[in-house]
């Protein structure tokens, strides 16, 4: 297993096994001088790996004017749309429905082209970078391009991010910040908006929408609900829960590096800190999903959405390098969503899985076909097809070759990544509520 030690290797082993009082004793030896400072302050090992955050007594002003914002349509063009309609909080701050795009504009009456991403788990996102830097065993690893917000990585901070929505013509429609402005000033909290931000905010509208974008950032910071950590997988790295066999079957099957290699990308360690696992490297890849003609624009055959350089992102638009990559995303939550990968074509994990196991050993069944032969890589010009991943396992294999993932290894795959879903518990890493 990818994990950030021995000691912790034991740990979460044996937690999923119901040995946790044995096994700790077990892994005290695999920390050694960590483990017997923790005994003799009696501190659980586990606690020394994994620090779960505590929640806040109650949100500070600007994050608690954020929320009343989040949920606000009136913020709209079409007076129908808030940030909740998009990232519902039923569905982990993702999409509420099984659309690969949502409708927007000032009568609701566009789509966008990407799929709604969730918003949890995004505190420790790096800044974006052409060349991430990560320690490795042989000193320092170049990741390649990583980081930033938006499924492109554009927006350097949450708050940057946050204000696109409002300005996107296919979303919230505003045309300009003196709208943002404006409908801030009749909004009901807008002497609360006044009161947190000064008497003369709304005299400033660039100011007042920056304001806005700032206190929708501190709402997602401060508020538990966007990093809630009560899955099942917390419960057992806390060793409040015991994984089933298929379970730890699929978790193997996760970190195995010649077969599903998902930790990979989709790191399930323990960060920096005791930083819960994010089960995300933040890296950007091009997986070559096929194109999806539920998107109107795709009905264009000249449109392709690249990712990293464009059409939506503009500064990387000659690096022909990066076309087609898109950032990891986390996986937690990611067996409740209903639609899937940037362009939202698949909607169940069975099908996300079957794609990454037979992507190359069965084209035919995922790709378009001209002339009867299957187009790989269909939503990529044909000059950018190479920049797809074929060096990382399961994509390493050629049409007709057997898939490195049987259907009883989804199945595994599937039950361990169900895992991931929050509300097990009401406590971080705690015990079931079931």
């Amino acid at each position: 297993m990818r994990l950030a030690s021995s000691g912790l290797a034991a740990l979460l082993l044996c937690a999923a096994l119901g040995l946790t009082v044995v096994c700790r004793n077990e892994a005290r030896a695999a920390v050694v001088a960590p483990a017997a400072s923790a005994a003799a302050r009696k501190i659980d090992p586990v606690t020394m790996w994994v620090r779960y955050p505590s929640a806040r007594d109650a949100l500070d002003p600007a994050a608690a004017l954020g929320r009343l914002m989040f949920f606000d349509k009136s913020l709209s063009a079409s007076g129908q749309q808030a940030c909740a309609s998009c990232h519902d909080p039923a569905h982990a701050y993702g999409p509420p429905n099984g659309l690969a795009v949502q409708p927007g504009g000032p009568a609701l009456e566009r789509s966008g082209t990407r799929a709604v991403p969730s918003l949890r788990y995004l505190r420790f996102t790096p800044q974006f970078s052409r060349h991430l830097a990560r320690p490795s065993s042989d000193g320092v690893e170049d990741e390649g391009p990583a980081g930033g917000f938006t499924r492109d990585g554009a927006a350097p901070t949450l708050h940057e991010q946050a204000l696109l929505p409002l300005l996107n013509p296919v979303e919230m429609a505003n045309p300009d910040v003196a709208a943002v402005e404006a409908r801030l000033r009749k909004a009901s909290y807008a002497a609360q908006f006044r009161r947190v931000f000064g008497d003369d905010i709304f005299e400033h509208p660039a100011a007042a929408a920056t304001k806005a974008a700032a206190a929708l950032q501190a709402f997602q910071e401060q508020d538990p609900s966007f990093e809630p950590y009560t899955s099942k997988f917390d419960a057992a790295m806390s060793g409040n829960a015991v994984f089933t066999a298929r379970e730890l079957r699929g978790y193997t099957t996760f970190n195995d590096p010649q077969k599903g290699n998902c930790a990979k990308c989709h790191v399930d360690a323990p960060g920096p800190g005791g930083r819960p696992a994010q089960f995300t490297d933040y890296g950007m890849v091009a997986l070559g999903v096929p194109r999806n003609p539920d998107i109107a624009a795709n009905r264009d055959p000249r449109y392709f959405d690249l990712g990293l350089c464009g059409p939506v992102r503009k500064d990387l638009a000659r690096e022909g390098a990066y076309c087609g990559m898109f950032k990891t995303p986390t996986l937690r939550n990611s067996s409740s969503r209903q639609v899937f990968f940037h362009n939202g074509r698949f909607h169940a994990m069975d099908e996300v899985l079957h794609f990454y196991a037979e992507r190359d050993t069965d084209p035919t069944k995922w790709y378009s076909r001209v002339n009867g032969k299957a187009v790989a890589f269909d939503d990529l010009p044909a000059r950018h097809r190479p920049n797809v991943d074929h060096v990382d396992v399961p994509f390493t294999l050629r049409a007709g070759q057997r898939p490195l993932l049987s259907d009883a290894d989804i199945e595994d795959l599937a039950a361990f990544l169900k895992t991931l879903d929050d509300g097990y518990s009401l406590a971080p890493g705690g015990k079931s509520t079931r």
